[in-house]
């Protein structure tokens, strides 16, 4: 019998996948999977049930209902200035994932070479090499996420097609400043390529404010935003992905996306549309709900020893092992950690390129999108773990 297609076959279990299992065998706290544990607004939810029972559950257009279109046109307007046309510079996807798959289909020949900021989300690599795209991946440096300016210079060419950034960042919790935008911006105009911002967390920011790479000089017609529904209202499941472009790359993207899922689930985009316009009270209490809790997570991480890296948005924070280490890796650690302690949580080497330079081992990285209550959980166990080692 032929065989199945070769790098597909070849993909590992994820390792999101792998800690969860082993959470569910041992009953730990999980705090590996990035998603709330929580529902989204019972006002949203209930115009999602609504909607159902409209009769409108046939195919939604192509590019999105309009009332979602016209949503989303309205928020970047209200929240980053910018001036979009809903009929021909939005489309609505399956998802943040799909808008960034089929965003790359629109913009990738085969052979292209695609700049990416590590430690990055796992879905990026093997989309671009089904593509056949050549990544060349520039790290932010730990403890303080530094952008090395001459590596990333280093890494764009004449062959460069577009550079993929995550901001606010996953793992990372990174978000790029407007220095480090402008940087970047420079090099996409300098090299005359594209962007392709993977902007889920616009609104999870703590501290800090989000700011679009297309809002920068020049960026307009370059850069390509995608938002997600599942993030900005927890609503992880419902898979209702926004992107921004202009019409020129937009109308080559939906071709894309009419390929790969033509449409998605009318009912969810007309509550989405809703939640669009909750404005910025909502927006600001879901980001200091969730900086609440990074805070009291991330100090009960230090008193047990482990340092914890900048976090100023996303679900996420990285912690240092290496006072507990006792000569493990990272993945070897989460796996102790899960059998030992009852608490799952994800190593960073598993947000690096393996075919790249040996990623950092002392990493890992805690989802704190959890009731407080769960969290608290997750360090009284840690807490009866490694509290005896201090003295």
């Amino acid at each position: 019998m032929k065989s199945p297609n070769a790098f597909l076959n070849s993909l590992p279990t994820t390792i999101f996948t792998t800690m969860s299992q082993l959470a569910m065998a041992h009953d730990a706290v999980n705090l590996g999977q990035g998603f709330p544990d929580t529902e989204g607004p019972a006002s949203l939810i209930e115009a999602a049930a609504a909607a159902l029972k409209d009769g409108r559950n046939q195919y939604a257009p192509l590019t999105g209902l309009p009332e979602l279109r016209e949503a989303v046109a309205r928020a970047n307007k209200r929240d980053y200035g910018l001036t979009v046309d809903p009929a021909r510079e939005v489309i609505v996807t399956s998802g943040a994932t799909e808008a960034l798959a089929v965003s790359l289909m629109a913009l990738i020949e085969p052979g292209d070479e695609v700049v990416l900021i590590e430690p990055l989300y796992d879905t990026y690599l093997p989309v671009l090499k089904m593509l056949g795209a050549i990544p060349r991946c520039v790290r932010v440096e730990a403890p303080d996420w530094h952008l090395p300016e001459d590596t990333l210079r280093a890494a764009f060419s004449d062959k460069t097609k577009l550079i993929l950034l995550n901001s606010p960042m996953n793992p990372s919790g990174k978000v790029f400043t407007a220095q480090e935008l402008d940087l970047i911006a420079s090099l996409v105009l300098e090299h005359d390529c594209y962007a392709v911002c993977d902007e889920v967390y616009e609104h999870l920011t703590f501290g800090v404010k989000h700011v679009p790479l297309m809002t920068r000089p020049g960026m307009r017609e370059r850069a390509i935003r995608i938002g997600s529904a599942g993030k900005s209202f927890s609503v992880t499941g419902w898979k209702i992905g926004y992107i921004t472009a202009c019409s020129a790359l937009a109308s080559v993207i939906a071709k894309a996306h009419q390929i790969i899922a033509f449409s998605s689930a009318p009912n969810l985009q007309r509550a989405v549309a809703i939640g669009l316009d909750l404005g910025d009270d909502f927006f600001q209490d879901l980001s200091d709900s969730l900086r609440a809790r990074r805070d009291l997570f991330a100090e009960g991480l230090h008193a047990l020893g482990f340092p914890t890296l900048p976090a100023d948005g996303s679900y996420f924070v990285v912690a240092d092992i290496s006072a507990h280490s006792k000569g493990r890796d990272d993945m070897a650690f989460c796996r102790d950690l899960v059998t030992e302690a009852g608490v799952a949580a994800i190593p960073v080497s598993a947000f690096y390129n393996p075919h790249g330079a040996s990623p950092p081992r002392h990493l890992i990285r805690f989802a704190f999108c959890k009731t407080e209550p769960v969290l608290r959980e997750a360090l009284r166990r840690l807490t009866l773990h490694f509290a005896p080692q201090e003295g």
